[in-house]
Order: C-alpha cells, then structure tokens, then sequence
C-alpha cells in the first residue's frame, strides 16, 4: 500500500443481513474496513463497497431512509470508487422491479443508466433454476480484459453466484463480463470509478480475493490522485 497507509472502505449496511464475509475479503485484499450504515462515515470513506443482501425494493427505500443514497452519490461525483456487489450491483441502476407490485418499479442509485429485472425460468420450452446458485464461468468483454478490476484474471474464471435479478444497462460498453445461465446477462460492469459484479468474490476463493485486491488498488490510486 502506498505511504499514506492502507485505505479505508466502507461496507455499506442497509441492515439486511450478514456483512461479515465482505468485511473479511477486503480485510485480507488489504484495506482497513469499516461496516457503517451512518451516511457522515460513508461520506469520509477512500472507498465504498455496497454488498447484495435483500430484495430491490426493501434495499433502495431502507438506504433512502437512513441518508445513504445521497452520501453515496456525492461520493461517486468526487471521485469515490464504488463497487456493488450482487444485489449491491442492481441498486448501483436507475430502477428494479424486485419486491413491486406488477407494473412498478423501485428506484435505485442511478449511478448508471439502466434497470434490473428477473431472470427467465424458461427459454424455448426449457426449464432453468431460479434463483441461479452455484459457481459459473465470466466471460471477458474486451473492456473487461481491459480494466483494471480483472488485471490478472483469466477469461472464463468461475465465480459464486446467487441471484435471481439481473442488471441492463442501456451502454453495453460498460459491460465488463457476461455469463450464461438462461440467457447471457451482465456479471461485472464499470464506468468511471463505478464498478459492479453480480458474483461475490468474498464468496469466490482465490480469484475472488484477486478481484477484491484489484478494487483496493484502484481505491489507493483514486486517493493518490486526490491527494
């Protein structure tokens, strides 16, 4: 880590479920962590980092609630890298649709343009698993291979996945890896200094940990430019 010491992220807790496993990943990747639902420490973070736990519509009105959606994006306008994970990728969107009444939707971060909606059961009379649970492969967009969030990671490198929503964003461009389960959806994006994966590398071994460690990197070049 650079001189100034190891930078602190902030695991963002909407009080949804356990944070510990993120908590430990980035600990390891090197970063001092701290879990907070308070929008004044969200505010003073070198980095944030927004796990997936809950449904969409719960999330987005519960970080509402406690301040931390405008925390977050003033962050993301200074400069603050962001990484969303799972559902913490979806809410990074304009909108989902998870937990509305039909026809309605949820409004999110809106840190990137696009919305999230439900994986299909079915695709030309065959059936598929929803929720999607279990290790799967991410294919590497050529801005994928490209960004700094999988520098050292191979094509094709199987992640953990839980889910049943997925994210589309309106710019493919910012799609850094697709994954196929019953349609190819989007499984890692970036824009900017916003990052999301609809795996969880603190759920992922090794290369989970490597992508962890990529994100940490890009926190400490992101508070070496501001400084």
């Amino acid at each position: 880590m650079s001189a100034q010491g190891p930078v602190t992220i902030a695991v963002i807790d909407y009080h949804k479920g356990n944070l510990r496993s993120m908590e430990r990943g980035l600990a390891d990747a090197g970063a001092e962590v701290v879990i907070t639902d308070d929008p004044a420490v969200i505010r003073t973070a070198d980095g944030l980092v927004l796990p997936g736990v809950g449904a969409f519509a719960d999330a987005s009105a519960a970080m509402r609630q406690m301040g931390q959606v405008d925390a977050v994006r003033e962050q993301v306008a200074r400069g603050i890298p962001f990484l969303g994970v799972c559902l913490g990728l979806q809410l990074a969107f304009d909108w989902g649709d998870e937990g509305c009444a039909p026809g309605e939707r949820a409004e999110g971060l809106g840190l990137v343009a696009g919305g999230c909606r439900r994986l299909p059961s079915e695709v030309d009379g065959v059936r598929f698993k929803v929720p999607h649970v279990g290790w799967n492969d991410a294919c590497l967009t050529e801005a994928g291979a490209a960004s700094p969030l999988f520098a050292g990671i191979p094509d094709h490198t199987y992640f953990y996945f839980t889910h049943s929503y997925v994210a589309v964003p309106d710019d493919p461009a910012c799609v850094l890896a697709t994954t196929e389960h019953s349609e190819r959806f989007t499984s890692a994006f970036g824009t900017g200094r916003v990052y999301g994966t609809q795996f969880h590398p603190e759920k992922s071994s090794t290369w989970g940990l490597a992508l962890l460690k990529n994100y940490v990197g890009i926190v400490a070049t992101a508070r070496e430019e501001r400084a």
